[in-house]
């Protein structure tokens, strides 16, 4: 374990100064239309200070909580994927030249590096998954690779579960053990003596912030009370998901007489995979101007959840809510380890609580544990 520093809110604040000093546009949470989001900051005031979200299945309100703490909240709707893998991307342009031919045009300067604070243990995990799909040495995607690679990553563990949480159980949270996964790695204490920050530097560049503002070395007790923020969170998940077996649970029973059940509540509005951290689907879009001169290729977010997801020559594969939900909870909890080596979900809770009719898959996971299976049911 290397040396512990500490930040008060002004050397918080020195932080994210030097960040934009390094030319990065950082982007961290703030409080916009009741819900605390990612965007764009200027300096510590931006921050959701005094702010608890409260969250439960179907459901997500902001309360204040009655001190100065910038990160006393679980998770917003908004992930680190909405920048590294945005929903809409450019990939390619082409316009019509005096001859009538096409070729590529010049495509716009890529915007500045970010830096992105605050993120979550679980956040930090979601970001290794999307780096195991996107930046596999075989087949690098280049546009998440340069975004990924000018990209400063401020994780904050987390003290404040909310009740739709169980990273405890996915192993992602809510302390981060090993700091190097991120450039600089802070955890928030809020007691008698105010808000300060311990601070632990992850590489050279979270060295280089630290040194930079001058950052003193932690007293002995403020690392105690740093370990104990995670080891309490750790105890107060608000959800618990059983992963032992969990592989040949959901592979092995595809007609399962649960996955009717879940049908009749899925809306298929595809809510869980537009918040999730790491789901990645994306359809290519090719569009021209109305004069025919200008084509563009984008790539936009899509979900298994579409009706046109699994659109073949006459048809889509997947007709029913129960086939698209299966294959949404078997692939996220299941194929995905055969795919990538690591569970798909990293426990943030978020598509229980932006789910609008609160469907919770830590519930139906232990439902489809507990229901009779085929054999066992009734004639």
């Amino acid at each position: 374990m290397g040396d512990r520093f500490v930040l008060d809110v002004a050397g918080l604040d020195a932080v994210i100064g030097a960040l934009r000093a390094r030319g990065s546009r950082v982007l961290g949470p703030t409080v916009r239309d009741g819900a605390i989001v990612l965007d764009e900051i200027d300096s510590v005031d931006d921050l959701p200070a005094g702010w608890v979200d409260v969250q439960e299945p179907g459901r997500y309100r902001l309360e204040r909580r009655g001190d100065g703490a910038r990160f006393g909240w679980a998770v917003g709707p908004q992930s680190p994927a909405r920048v590294l893998h945005p929903p809409r991307d450019l990939v390619a342009v082409a316009v019509r030249t005096s001859d009538g031919a096409w070729g590529p045009a010049e495509m716009a300067a890529a915007p500045a590096p970010v830096a992105l604070v605050g993120v979550r243990p679980c956040e930090l995990a979601a970001i290794e998954v999307l780096d195991r799909v996107f930046l596999d040495p075989a087949h690098p995607d280049p546009g998440y690779a340069a975004r990924r690679a000018g990209a400063v990553v401020v994780a904050v563990e987390c003290g404040t579960p909310a009740a739709t949480c169980f990273c405890a159980s996915v192993g992602t949270g809510p302390g981060i053990d090993d700091i190097s996964r991120a450039d600089l790695v802070l955890t928030e204490l809020v007691d008698d003596a105010g808000v300060r920050y311990v601070a632990a530097a992850g590489s050279e560049v979270g060295a280089e912030l630290l040194a930079g503002v001058a950052a003193p070395l932690a007293a002995p007790s403020d690392v105690e009370a740093a370990g104990t923020v995670t080891a309490t969170a750790a105890t107060r998940m608000g959800r618990h998901l059983d992963t032992d077996g969990l592989h040949e649970l959901l592979l092995g029973h595809p007609e399962h007489p649960h996955w009717d059940d879940v049908a009749g509540r899925c809306l298929t509005c595809a809510n869980c995979t537009m918040v999730c951290p790491t789901c990645f689907c994306a359809d290519v879009v090719d569009r021209t101007d109305l004069a025919g001169q200008r084509a563009e290729r984008w790539r936009e977010r899509d979900s298994c959840f579409g009706l046109g997801f699994s659109y073949v020559h006459g048809g889509s594969v997947r007709t029913s809510a129960r086939a698209r939900y299966r294959h949404w909870l078997t692939h996220k909890l299941a194929s995905w380890v055969d795919q990538f080596d690591t569970l798909g979900c990293v426990g943030c809770g978020r598509c229980i609580t932006w789910c609008p009719v609160g469907i919770d898959l830590t519930v139906e996971v232990a439902a489809l544990r507990e229901a009779p299976k085929p054999a066992e049911a009734a004639p």
